[in-house]
């Protein structure tokens, strides 16, 4: 384990090394790489760094053994999380005031899930959160965590899960059509572990999101998902990482988005870092969007930085397009009208993504969601 978390670092331009020190992250003009997508005006102040009392109310059903702590910032660093590689997150962390810990105790195993609800009700009011899941050696756990109402969010949240622990941890931004949302799921994998991620984004103004994970020791296995739906104005930008820190690890990123209504945005970048030390690792990302109505823009960037050869199989794939002419020719063929027909294919589109998440109840909840979003498009021409 030791030697996976002593391996060279390597700069990467999409991805700056981790430090608290704010002076390491200054505020960006938008001509970063990291940052050239983002309307930062419409970030509403949340990079100035004003501290703020505001908080999220959290409702919560917590299986018996599960615990949720305070601790402070200092406390959070001495347990395991994951410093932070951008300027929200350093602010999150700086100006939360705590640490919201989510403990799963060692041996852990049970189906119901870990259930968070983080509600804001104020679209001015300006959150800092700062979150730490620790995941104990060998337990079994599913967590998922909604947010939703409105709010200028910005939260710091590392998940460190034990060797041989399996983890399925389900991230939804469900939020008011004037939230604001920049957050940052920092994973590290121990040793044989498994950890399935997946990110699901359907509201607010603009939400950016980051999903990073890395390798407390070979054996480790992440599966990140992601499913969104972009509307009329809507920014949703999905940034991922994989650092392969670690020999004979595994990596899969599957994203799916669906864009309609002029001014919707959605950008997905996708980044795999094969170190050195990362011999006999396997990874793969994609990237798949469907555009429903004419003025969208989705941008789709998969990367791929190799520095060993020793490795079992590296690859990407990403693709943007409109309605498959042919499917849409076989359903109405079959005297299915055509509103219906382009329902049934964007619910095509989706399905397996969606029953890859594993959570009954989220899946039920995700086809409502779309079917939801799909009959908001009355006057869009689709492509």
């Amino acid at each position: 384990m030791a030697e996976a978390l002593e391996v060279e670092r390597v700069e990467s331009h999409l991805n700056p090394p981790a430090s608290y020190d704010l002076a390491d992250h200054p505020v960006p003009t938008g001509r970063e790489e990291t940052w050239r997508f983002t309307p930062l005006k419409r970030l509403r102040g949340i990079l100035d760094g004003e501290p703020s009392d505001a908080c999220l109310s959290w409702e919560t059903s917590l299986p018996e053994g599960v615990t949720l702590p305070v601790i402070t910032a200092e406390e959070a660093r001495e347990h395991g999380e994951l410093p932070p590689n951008d300027r929200p997150a350093a602010l999150s962390a700086e100006l939360a005031g705590g640490c919201q810990v989510i403990d799963i105790p060692a041996d852990f195993s049970s189906d119901e899930p870990i259930l968070v609800k983080l509600h804001g009700d104020d679209a001015d009011a300006l959150v800092w959160g700062q979150v730490l899941v620790r995941v104990g050696h060998h337990a079994r756990a599913t967590l998922v965590v909604e947010h939703n109402g409105s709010a200028r969010y910005s939260a710091l949240t590392s998940v460190v899960v034990g060797d041989g622990a399996d983890l399925t941890m389900v991230s939804i931004q469900d939020w008011d059509d004037d939230a604001v949302h920049l957050g940052r799921d920092a994973i590290r994998v121990g040793r044989d572990a498994t950890v399935k991620h997946a990110a699901l984004s359907f509201g607010g103004d603009l939400v950016r999101m980051h999903a990073n994970v890395e390798y407390a020791g070979p054996g480790g296995s992440a599966e990140l998902l992601g499913l969104y739906f972009a509307d009329t104005g809507q920014h949703i930008e999905h940034r991922l990482f994989a650092d392969h820190t670690a020999p004979r690890t595994r990596s899969h990123v599957s994203y799916k988005g669906a864009l309609q209504g002029r001014g919707a945005h959605t950008v997905w970048v996708g980044n795999v870092l094969i170190r050195k030390v990362a011999e006999g690792i396997d990874t793969f990302e994609e990237n798949r969007n469907l555009v429903l109505t004419d003025g969208c823009q989705a941008d789709s960037i998969p990367n791929l930085e190799i520095e060993t050869g020793e490795i079992e199989g590296a690859g990407h794939a990403s693709a943007t397009g409109r309605f498959d002419d042919e499917q849409l020719f076989y359903l109405r063929s079959r005297g299915i009208d055509e509103k219906e027909a382009r329902r049934l294919v964007v619910h095509g589109f989706f399905h397996d993504l969606i029953r890859k998440v594993g959570v009954p109840a989220i899946e039920e909840k995700l086809v409502t969601i779309v079917e939801a979003e799909l009959s908001k498009n009355v006057s869009g021409k689709a492509l």
